[in-house]
């Protein structure tokens, strides 16, 4: 999702752009990704992420939009916001337990909750429509095959090399995600972050139609009537294997919030893994070697943040200022690391 919406924003500006996946496109975190648009609002956002997280939550609309307008492909955008459980008083609109379930009549026992203009999007559909912009704008897409180094030429950044082949360019940007420590410098220390998911069907269609948020457990609504339920935080390595126990109990917790999807048939159960960094934040920025830069490590907000991280980091390849304060996000600030995860 980074490296798409970045590759498109930089076509924009008349760059010749080239992607280089390591395995199928859009078929790692992204996939896996629930899809929540969290407002700067939301309790959970870390304070010094709000301020790039609320650009990116304005800049929502108008990007699904311009993405199906080029690919001509459906985006499930739904913007009818979040129930918050337990009630926070420190964020959104307080709900007393006979509003809540006003709004939302298949929750089980009654309870406060807290209102958020929140939003929701289904990632595989926007990965699929930015695949098509991509295209069409003439993006090259290179996929199968890992980066296994940088080349250099005359102390900057030339391109890459890959098991296979190499490729020149005037500049590399690092989207790789939870794979992103195994190029370039400074080192990041990046980690796996392992998340087991579900989705299921209801027997009855829209029966949530807010997205609802527990303390243990998610759930996601989409247009088509699945009902998304996530997520774990598991420190397993690269390992993706599914666990039926993991997943029952998901479903479980997702009943207790709303009784009726414990009879909701299970249609799919995936993991992903999404990109930490230790203070949980991204990198964004220049790398060490000169034409050598990092987008990556946004952990659970790499679909929220895709938008406005694809502009900031174009104003930053082409010498501009960026339109928001990224010392925060600077790749620099790993640069004594000791080592990187593997």
């Amino acid at each position: 999702m980074i490296g798409l919406s970045l590759a498109i924003e930089l076509r924009k500006r008349r760059l010749t752009v080239l992607v280089i996946e390591r395995g199928e496109p859009g078929r790692e975190a992204s996939h896996a990704a629930a899809g929540m648009l969290t407002s700067a609002a939301d309790p959970h956002t870390p304070p010094r992420l709000r301020q790039l997280a609320g650009a990116s939550f304005a800049l929502y609309p108008e990007f699904v939009l311009e993405i199906e307008d080029e690919s001509r492909r459906r985006v499930d955008f739904r913007a009818e916001g979040t129930l918050l459980f337990p009630q926070d008083s420190a964020c959104g609109k307080p709900l007393s337990s006979e509003e809540a379930a006003k709004l939302e009549p298949a929750l089980g026992t009654p309870l406060p909750a807290s209102f958020l203009k929140e939003a929701s999007v289904d990632p595989r559909q926007l990965i699929a429509a930015l695949l098509r912009a991509a295209r069409h704008r003439g993006i090259e897409i290179a996929s199968g095959t890992p980066v296994i180094s940088l080349r250099e030429d005359g102390g900057r950044c030339a391109g890459v090399r890959t098991a296979r082949t190499e490729f020149h360019g005037g500049c590399v940007v690092n989207c790789a995600g939870a794979w992103a420590g195994e190029l370039g410098a400074p080192p990041l220390p990046t980690r796996p972050v392992k998340g087991h998911m579900l989705a299921v069907i209801p027997s009855r269609r829209q029966m949530i139609r807010h997205v609802l948020r527990g303390a243990e457990v998610y759930l996601v609504p989409r247009s088509d009537g699945r009902v998304v339920i996530g997520s774990t935080l598991e420190d397993a390595g690269y390992d993706k294997r599914v666990h039926a126990h993991v997943i029952q109990s998901l479903h479980q917790l997702a009943a207790n919030l709303v009784p009726e999807l414990g009879e909701a048939k299970i249609i799919e159960a995936w993991t992903g893994l999404r990109p930490a960094l230790p203070d949980e934040l991204p990198a964004l920025g220049r790398g060490a070697l000169d034409g050598y830069f990092i987008a990556t490590g946004h952990y659970r907000n790499g679909i929220l943040l895709a938008p406005i991280t694809a502009q900031v980091m174009a104003q930053v390849i082409r010498g501009e200022q960026p339109s928001c304060d990224l010392q925060a996000f600077a790749p620099s600030r790993f640069a004594n690391a000791s080592h990187v995860s593997s």
